[in-house]
């Protein structure tokens, strides 16, 4: 998560790629090395535009997008990188662009309530009392966008009052699984996203949280149905599929010397069909058309047929 947003001068995916080019239709597009700044460019045959970009925004294992500022609004790009092509392509969402305006072509106009929200999941401290900052933000998500201020904290650690320390800083940890869960979906999106967006069909699978609160165990308030009780979000994610099977099986797990019984413990029946790669089968991948990569639906369940249920 530290490297959710950079600055485009710092991007490891463009300081390895001096110049990257994608083409629809009519346009050029180019991203070039140009000392130390990169130039996102657009040429139609007969204009051209050059802007410096600001922002790559995404760790690039899925794919990174890039923002800058035109005429004091900032801007999506209008391609992004994809790994699994290590090239451009069109930014998820963006249409190809039609006629012959050049600086529409750029990419697209975020609005100021969108602005401040992109940079308020993707780096840290961009508003602070209330105002948006870009100027004094933290690139990527570090430890206070998560726990708050903490040089209050720091001070009491270092003074050795741990217990003051405890009470200076935000611990998500100790939220009930219900606020967990939507402390997570602030940024990865939750029901409300779905609603206030009216984002359906396979596009919403990247909303975890909203995903995962469709499953069939959510609900009955179990700390092992969270975010955190499978991820940590200090550490990269883990693509082992066999690094999860411990949490499924601390719910799902056959009682030794009484066949198909569950107890409190584990509420969960057992899976009749094996106790590994339980995510394998039990939470199934698609792709958004576009994406260039598979994306791990969350609502947890027996998975029948391939279509996805939204």
């Amino acid at each position: 998560m530290g490297h959710a947003a950079t600055p485009a001068a710092d991007a490891e995916i463009l300081r390895a790629h001096d110049v990257l080019v994608f083409r629809s239709g009519q346009y050029k597009f180019e991203i070039s090395r140009a000392r130390e700044q990169f130039l996102y460019s657009v040429s139609d045959g007969k204009d051209s535009l050059s802007q410096p970009l600001d922002w790559a925004f995404g760790t690039g294992e899925v794919g990174q997008t890039y923002v800058f500022k035109r005429n004091e609004a900032f801007y999506e790009s209008r391609v992004s990188f994809y790994p699994k092509l290590q090239a451009l392509d069109l930014t998820l969402g963006h249409r190809a662009p039609i006629g012959t305006d050049v600086a529409g072509a750029l990419g697209r106009t975020m609005p100021a309530s969108e602005t401040r929200l992109c940079f308020g999941c993707h780096t840290t401290a961009s508003t602070t009392s209330g105002s948006f900052d870009v100027d004094g933000l933290i690139p990527g998500v570090t430890c206070e966008a998560c726990h708050g201020p903490g040089a209050r904290h720091a001070a009491a650690e270092r003074r050795k009052q741990i217990k003051l320390g405890s009470q200076t800083i935000l611990n998500p940890a100790h939220l009930n699984s219900v606020d967990s869960v939507d402390f997570c979906g602030a940024c990865h999106r939750t029901a409300w996203d779905v609603a206030l967006t009216s984002t359906t069909g396979v596009a919403n699978v990247r909303f975890q949280p909203y995903r995962l609160e469709k499953s069939r165990c959510w609900g009955k308030g179990d700390a092992r149905l969270t975010c955190m009780a499978c991820h940590d979000p200090h550490r990269p994610l883990v693509h082992d599929p066999v690094a999860y099977d411990s949490q499924c099986l601390s719910c799902h797990l056959l009682q030794s010397g009484a066949s198909g019984a569950i107890s409190s413990n584990h509420p969960g029946k057992a899976c009749p069909v094996g106790t590994n790669k339980c995510v394998s089968c039990h939470m199934a991948k698609y792709e958004i058309p576009g994406s260039h990569a598979e994306f791990t639906d969350h609502w947890i369940r027996i998975v029948k047929g391939s279509a996805y249920p939204d």
